[in-house]
């Protein structure tokens, strides 16, 4: 085995288990269960992609930034969510009755994208592949062995979100998206997470 696959096993191994319980994933499953899951898995994968290639290249001036700070704008995002979540207002549509809403693939993609890429920012996961960029010197096996842990847990989400989206209507999911994304923001802004 060569040292850079080495490098690349080893950073998938260390992200893909520090991801698994993380707000992106939760963001993830969340989306899921109001989008289809390929569009959602496109653009968390779009948006993670991006965020490893930042913490590999600028791995040192990500970790300068204040933490507290991008913790809680990502929490003020959440909390904005879970509030335009919850005061949706949503027509009943008896054709689609108990299935996520329609909403066009580039739409739900772009949604997708733009959720993750600002629940990343500042991340653990981000943050730790910034450090191992900088402790192994192989950015590219860090960020591909970052970048596709990162794809396989929010595959993993966007599936188990989809299933879950399924099974309860879709106001429900909504309220329940809602209260989700509000935790997760208010533990942000306090500093929890």
């Amino acid at each position: 085995m060569t040292p850079s696959l080495q490098v690349a096993l080893s950073v998938y191994g260390l992200i893909f288990i520090a991801e698994l319980p993380d707000k992106t994933a939760l963001a993830t499953l969340v989306l899921a269960t109001r989008h289809r899951p390929l569009p959602v898995f496109l653009g968390a994968a779009a948006a993670l992609a991006i965020q490893s290639l930042v913490a590999v290249g600028a791995g040192q001036v990500i970790a300068l930034l204040p933490a507290r700070i991008v913790h809680v704008v990502a929490g003020i995002v959440f909390i904005g969510s879970a509030l335009a979540m919850w005061f949706q207002r949503e027509e009943p549509d008896e054709e689609n009755e108990g299935s996520a809403p329609s909403v066009g693939f580039w739409r739900a993609t772009w949604i997708s994208f733009a959720v993750l890429f600002v629940a990343e920012w500042g991340d653990l996961t981000q943050l730790a592949t910034a450090a191992l960029a900088a402790r192994y010197r192989a950015p590219v096996a860090v960020f591909v062995g970052a970048t596709l842990a990162l794809w396989s847990v929010v595959a993993l989400a966007a599936v188990a979100g989809n299933r879950v989206g399924k099974v309860l209507s879709p106001r429900t999911t909504l309220r329940v998206a809602a209260v989700l994304f509000a935790l997760v923001g208010v533990a942000l802004v306090a500093g929890v997470v």
